[in-house]
């Protein structure tokens, strides 16, 4: 009799789990924004090329001023200047879309042309947790959020920096972040970028589990490449570019921009600065490896200049990436921007309206690879759990909006409409009864019922909502399975690199 009680206990709690329906990556059905005519799109193409050919673009490496001399580059110093023809020749070589193998082949992902593909938020150094604190961000923190962002139907990717798991010594932190991402998720993943050693380690421990063979040729992640706005790719970046390159792993060349403080106080000049700049950097990783995938597009809040404060959700940044995007679509380059965005420290109406509104317009710029698209507050300082799963719904319905719409479905619905009488209505008829669950969205963290249902409930806010939903994503999570010799060669290499590497920096 116990038996049956658990065996029925059992049933009663699947039936309650969420259904975790992952969705491909998004492939667009709603036309782009062109927010300029061709001929003023040529005018900041050529602002670009002039810059890169006259002013120059310093690349801070010794290894890759040699390259660039090699290649042609007029080179004075660290400071490179690009001839336009040789430029454009250069990210030619660049495929258009590519795809990521993951652990899990369900889970691969194609990015680039129609294809989007949305990722979590990166770099946060403090949580919002769930009891509603704002604290420093743990390895436990890093790990739930792997866990979250591998149950979000709509997240392609686990991501890369989730938070920064201030409880890990900064040398070691890339060894236990690319661990938790290929343990706790068999989504494709992003590698550490901070040196060409980490890089390295980061590609072995992605050489274990997908096998060395395979990580040599073929991509299985895409990782981050800042340049130093204005006009400067530091060693540290270059490094990692030659490391992922040299194994064909993809890299997002992204200027991280402070409009009006690391570009002139100007739309169409911040463009053109950081065009020049994510150019510059895929023409470079073309000639480590040609046909290596490359990312256009960069990272941006503007700044407000009574304050200096970077600010998210301005009208600036959506022209900014309708005009990124249209300058990546004549190019014929995947691009990346970030997606839910907020200057707001709580998950309040702030942080709702400047995500959504970051969102939409880079939905209707038509970006490819949309970082921090969960979670995001505070400018990239905070990342929060209650908005990582309100986001994460966000997406979902986001995902179906890129989608479009499907005109196969009028015909049945006009034979709907003449199986009633006029003043009828339809929710009997057995068109309505076929699609009710699929034909609208119906969001789980969206509250749509009565004030009175509301109340009895607990009277619940939106930040409540997503902290309840994160404890219960967490507990129904599910490790996917990892073969146990290759998970106990991940800890063991982990284990070694951390007792060889000082947990101190020189």
């Amino acid at each position: 009799m116990a038996g049956r009680r658990r065996g029925r206990g059992a049933r009663m709690a699947a039936r309650k789990r969420r259904n975790v329906d992952w969705l491909p990556e998004l492939d667009r059905g709603i036309p782009y924004l062109d927010i300029v005519a061709p001929e003023q799109l040529m005018r900041i193409h050529d602002a670009s090329m002039n810059l890169l050919e006259e002013v120059g673009i310093e690349f801070r490496d010794d290894e890759a001023t040699a390259t660039w001399k090699a290649a042609g580059a007029e080179v004075d110093g660290y400071r490179v200047r690009i001839d336009r023809d040789h430029l454009m020749a250069l990210i030619s070589t660049a495929p258009s879309e590519y795809t990521m193998l993951a652990r899990n082949p369900d889970h691969s992902v194609t990015l680039g042309g129609t294809k989007t593909v949305f990722t979590p938020a990166y770099g946060a150094p403090f949580v919002l947790d769930l009891e509603n604190r704002r604290r420093a961000a743990t390895l436990d923190d890093f790990v739930n959020f792997a866990k979250i962002a591998y149950m979000e139907p709509a997240m392609h990717m686990t991501g890369g920096v989730l938070c920064e798991p201030m409880d890990v010594p900064v040398p070691h932190r890339h060894l236990e972040m690319t661990s938790a991402l290929l343990r706790y998720s068999d989504k494709p993943l992003m590698g550490s970028v901070m040196s060409r050693s980490q890089a390295e380690q980061s590609l072995y421990m992605m050489g274990i589990v997908f096998g060395h063979d395979t990580v040599a040729d073929t991509t299985v992640s895409t990782s981050l490449a800042n340049c130093n706005s204005p006009l400067v790719w530091d060693q540290t970046m270059l490094d990692a570019v030659k490391v992922y390159a040299s194994s064909n792993q993809a890299m997002l060349f992204s200027p991280f921009v402070l409009g009006g403080a690391s570009t002139p106080a100007s739309t169409v000049g911040a463009v053109a600065q950081l065009s020049a700049e994510a150019l510059a950097g895929i023409a470079f990783m073309q000639l480590v490896r040609p046909g290596s995938p490359s990312v256009y597009g960069q990272w941006l809040a503007t700044v407000a200049m009574n304050t200096g404060a970077p600010l998210a959700g301005t009208p600036e940044i959506d022209h900014i990436n309708m005009l990124t995007g249209q300058l990546a679509r004549f190019y014929g380059l995947p691009w990346r921007c970030s997606g839910g965005c907020s200057s707001s420290k709580l998950v309040d109406a702030q942080a709702g309206y400047e995500a959504a509104r970051n969102m939409y317009g880079v939905l209707m710029a038509g970006a490819n690879f949309v970082l921090s698209t969960t979670g995001y507050l505070e400018s990239a300082m905070c990342q929060s759990y209650a908005k990582a799963m309100l986001d994460g719904e966000q997406m979902q319905m986001m995902y179906r909006l890129g989608r479009g719409v499907d005109m196969d479905e009028l015909d049945p619905a006009m034979e709907a409409v003449r199986e009633i009488e006029p003043g009828d209505h339809f929710l009997g008829t057995d068109h309505t009864m076929a699609n009710f669950a699929t034909a609208f969205f119906m969001p789980e963290l969206m509250d749509g019922d009565a004030y009175e249902t509301w109340k009895v409930g607990g009277e619940l806010d939106a930040n409540a909502r997503g902290i309840a939903m994160a404890k219960r994503v967490l507990d129904e999570y599910q490790e996917p399975s990892l073969d146990d010799a290759v998970l106990a060669e991940l800890d063991d290499y982990k284990e070694r690199m951390k007792r060889e590497i000082p947990e101190t920096l020189s």
